[in-house]
């Protein structure tokens, strides 16, 4: 069947009727380009905005509180210590660098937070109505455990190894709590040093003490030991009585010769009835008899008296060693004294916590700069390794 012409014209519409031809519809420039870079704008521009509309516009200020010190202690040289030992210190001491690295931890630790609580209620400080619901303590009753994560974002501590100073970084939305919060941060570390010095002091003295201890009972015990060798052997000195009878022995012995060298004298031109050679015999004898006394009674018999003697001796020798141990424990006691009345450790407060003026974070600027920063890199890597995918698939 044939198609009339003007069935033909109105099936090609009205661009054939009215013989105008009309180019297709192509997308505009912008639109290609939005096309082109949407992921650029999803993965980069549009979170970069939401960053600024956040840290612009929502986030609240928190104020910062700085305080600085350090550990001091007692010095033993007379070196110099520059111009801000003299000033803070004085002669005699010096910064501590173990003990103030020693506060720095605490500062950062569980037990600081346990101890500033009983001062200044910081779940109250960190979650004030005008905190931002991102940068505020999100618990209103957090465990100690949470607690201290948070407190560790908002307090800080930094060690100066040439100065031997720690610095206090402490943030709150108000200028009075990170005021607070600083001032109960240094008199928990106050007390730390305190109690540091303390026990150090009192480590001291006690090790001292107990040298005393040990020494006056090994005195004792040699003092008891020699008395009941006296009350057994029924002798005080039986140095001095061995010297005594050996003396006499000795004596006795010079009686006895020269009596034996009269006797020979007399008995040359005497007759042995004579009286006068009786005499001396009778002296000869009784000298003998006393001599063989002296030396049954000194020995025994048996060594008796050597060994008391090396008994006695081995005691006074135990007893002399104890004295000397007493005598240098009293001494080390006393050096220990001396010792403790000059070991002090003490805080120095550099600088006090300040009441702040300004809000100085969050920093905008530097925190919306470094997240489009990194959403660039991280987009550049992406796009890198999608077109890699893509040329290895083709």
């Amino acid at each position: 069947m044939k198609v009339s012409p003007s069935i033909k014209a109105f099936e090609a519409g009205p661009q054939a009727t009215s013989g105008v031809s009309v180019p297709a519809r192509r997308p505009s420039a912008l639109a290609k380009t939005l096309r082109k870079w949407r992921g650029f704008l999803l993965a980069v521009i549009l979170p970069t905005l939401l960053a600024a509309v956040y840290f612009y516009g929502i986030a609240a200020g928190q104020y910062v509180s700085e305080a600085r010190f350090l550990v001091r202690g007692s010095s033993s040289g007379g070196s110099s210590m520059g111009a801000l030992g003299a000033a803070l210190g004085g002669a005699g001491f010096k910064p501590v660098s173990e003990e103030a690295m020693a506060v720095r931890d605490y500062v950062n630790s569980e037990d600081a937070v346990r101890e500033v609580r009983k001062s200044v209620n910081l779940v109250e400080i960190w979650r004030r109505p005008e905190a931002d619901h991102l940068a505020r303590l999100w618990v209103p009753n957090p465990s100690i455990e949470m607690l201290t994560r948070y407190y560790r974002m908002m307090v800080t501590s930094e060690f100066d190894t040439e100065s031997s100073t720690v610095t206090l970084h402490i943030r709150s939305f108000r200028p009075e709590d990170s005021q607070a919060v600083a001032e109960a941060l240094l008199r928990a570390s106050e007390n730390l040093v305190n109690g540091l010095s303390e026990r150090q002091r009192g480590n001291t003295m006690q090790d001292a003490q107990r040298e005393v201890e040990i020494a006056e009972r090994r005195v004792a015990s040699a003092m008891e030991a020699l008395t009941t060798f006296r009350q057994e052997g029924r002798a005080l000195d039986p140095t001095s009585e061995a010297t005594a009878n050996m003396t006499t022995v000795t004596q006795m012995e010079a009686a006895l010769a020269q009596a034996r060298a009269e006797l020979r004298e007399k008995s040359g031109f005497m007759r042995t009835d004579n009286p006068q050679v009786a005499v001396v015999r009778n002296r000869i004898s009784a000298l003998e008899g006393q001599i063989a006394n002296e030396r049954q009674r000194l020995t025994h018999g048996t060594q008796a008296a050597p060994t008391q003697l090396a008994g006695y001796e081995r005691l006074m020798l135990e007893r002399e060693f104890a004295d000397k141990q007493l005598a240098s424990a009293v001494g080390s006691l006393e050096s220990a004294r001396i010792d403790v009345a000059r070991q002090q450790l003490y805080l120095a407060r550099i600088t006090q916590p300040q009441l702040a003026e300004t809000a100085l974070y969050p920093k905008a600027a530097y925190a919306v700069g470094s997240i489009f920063a990194v959403l660039c890199v991280v987009y550049g890597i992406a796009s890198l390794i999608f077109a890699g995918f893509r040329e290895h698939a083709a």
